[in-house]
């Protein structure tokens, strides 16, 4: 320490060398990570959407490729992995000369970099989700939405719990930190692959989407339960009561903040003439409630979903989701690609002896998991021809939240092993079955219009349908008498 002390006292610009030498071998590193990211984004979305699958889906298994679990070009240190592993910090370790503690430094600060950007790009997401939602629409399926969300917490940590305790003997706080992981559901995902599928606005994907918040919420504080059961044996009701309480309140006060601030927002963008007048301002607001939502022990992702809800009621909110688009093209695909890339496909190996104990209780948990939320469509009432089972599997996914309850669990000594295994295998099956069985569950928009353009045309089906629009041209000549363009509506 003396050493470097006397180098940057007596060799300043020694001393400056090294850092930038130091800097620039942290950007090298994360712009190659950039580089996989997005080639794997990329590649993996081509792919899947050529085979008719949402191209979210082919990004988290591009992750899974180019991540631990495959090639280690982007691995983490949250999996107990060192700078030995990245494939990356290697190569710049053969072209560099780096010593292993400055290959172990660049390694940390890029994956701190990335994990940021990651962030970063689940927010935006969800900026982007809230201003293509309708809050109006979201506020009229409110209590189905809350049905939805309450059903789909209580049914899979009941099951979970008590099946964990009951037929494998797992002591009680692991099986309830277990049960309370199969209670998240992925907002991020869920509403990307509706948005894709042009099933966001829909009454069943409004659902979902209201139903998928709510479950962050009351995640949350099934989190902050278990957490403290993990750490010291009991619960802390105060810290309970402060979740449920300030959780309420932030949305309550996001939704009538949209009755106030609309006019205010577009009265100061206006104003505004300089580049970035309308998509700045934007930002700002959607980060401060993204912070704010974190400051009170929140998700910040809750806080720019809120954000989004807002200014969707502006008129400004076709052109804003316009500049929006392509900032969120750069930063979301760094979000599902890193999920991937942490998923640690090794678990899934059968003829490690430590696994076949997972193996046997995931098989459980998986189970527990897709029921738990398929039976939610059960609970939608009042709503007459809704697609119930769309709504419960849209409900599937666990995703990063249930990563996240992993995460905590192990962190806090709670889970063994094998339970932890199966805790993750759960998570990336429901991850990777929720987008293909959402396309399967949803009928083709494009074969719905068609079946009721033929309903509308009825007995004219056989007719040529190259008039536009066929359905209109039919009436008026059914009402006019014409027989001869519309020759086959006699027959009718």
């Amino acid at each position: 320490m003396q050493f470097l002390d006397a180098i940057n006292f007596s060799f300043p610009l020694l001393a400056n060398t090294m850092e930038a030498a130091d800097s620039s071998t942290v950007i090298a590193a994360v712009l190659l990570s950039l580089v996989v990211i997005y080639l794997a984004s990329k590649v993996g979305g081509e792919l899947s959407n050529r085979v008719g699958l949402p191209p979210v889906l082919g990004e988290l298994v591009g992750g899974v490729i180019v991540g631990v679990s495959v090639f280690h070009l982007l691995v983490f240190p949250e999996g107990g992995t060192d700078s030995s592993s990245s494939l990356i910090i290697s190569f710049l370790q053969s072209i560099g000369g780096l010593s292993p503690e400055a290959a172990d430094g660049v390694f940390s600060a890029q994956s701190e970099v990335i994990s940021v950007l990651a962030e970063l790009g689940v927010i935006i997401l969800l900026f982007e989700i809230g201003l293509e939602s309708n809050l109006k629409d979201l506020m009229a399926v409110g209590p189905q939405a809350i049905v939805v969300a309450v059903v789909g917490v209580a049914a899979p940590f009941a099951a979970g719990t008590i099946g964990l305790m009951t037929l494998f003997g797992i002591d009680a706080v692991p099986a309830i930190f277990a049960g309370a992981a199969l209670t998240a559901t992925s907002i991020g995902i869920t509403s990307k692959v509706l948005s894709e599928l042009g099933r966001l606005n829909s009454r069943e994907g409004q659902i979902i989407l209201g139903a998928a918040v709510i479950d962050d919420v009351l995640g949350i504080i099934v989190l902050a339960v278990v957490a403290s059961l993990a750490k010291d044996g009991e619960v802390d009701v105060t810290k309970v009561i402060y979740l449920i309480v300030s959780a309420t309140a932030f949305l309550l006060g996001a939704i009538l903040l949209g009755n106030l601030f609309n006019k205010t927002f577009v009265a100061v963008v206006d104003v505004l003439k300089t580049r970035g007048e309308l998509l700045i301002p934007a930002f700002i607001f959607a980060f401060v409630m993204a912070y704010l939502a974190a400051f009170i022990q929140l998700e910040a992702i809750l806080g720019a979903f809120a954000a989004g809800l807002v200014l969707e009621e502006t008129d400004k909110r076709k052109e804003l989701q316009k500049q929006v688009i392509p900032i969120a093209d750069m930063l979301v695909p760094i979000f599902f690609v890193t999920v991937g890339a942490k998923t640690d496909l090794g678990v899934l190996n059968p003829t490690i002896p430590s696994n076949q104990e997972g193996l046997i209780m995931a098989i459980f948990l998986i189970v527990v998991a897709i029921m738990g939320k398929v039976i939610t469509g059960l609970s939608v009432f009042g709503q007459p021809g809704i697609n119930r089972l769309a709504i419960g599997v849209g409900m599937i996914p666990r995703g990063e939240v249930g990563l996240v309850f992993a995460g905590v669990g192990a962190a806090s000594g709670a889970l063994s092993k094998p339970l932890s295994a199966a805790i993750i295998m759960m998570v990336i099956l429901t991850t990777f079955l929720a987008p293909p069985l959402l396309r399967f569950v949803f009928p083709d928009p494009e074969t719905v219009a068609t079946d009721s353009d033929k309903l509308v045309l009825d007995g004219a089906v056989a007719a040529p349908l190259t008039i536009e629009p066929p359905s209109l041209t039919v009436s008026k000549s059914n009402d006019a008498g014409n027989v001869e363009s519309a020759p086959n509506s006699q027959e009718s």
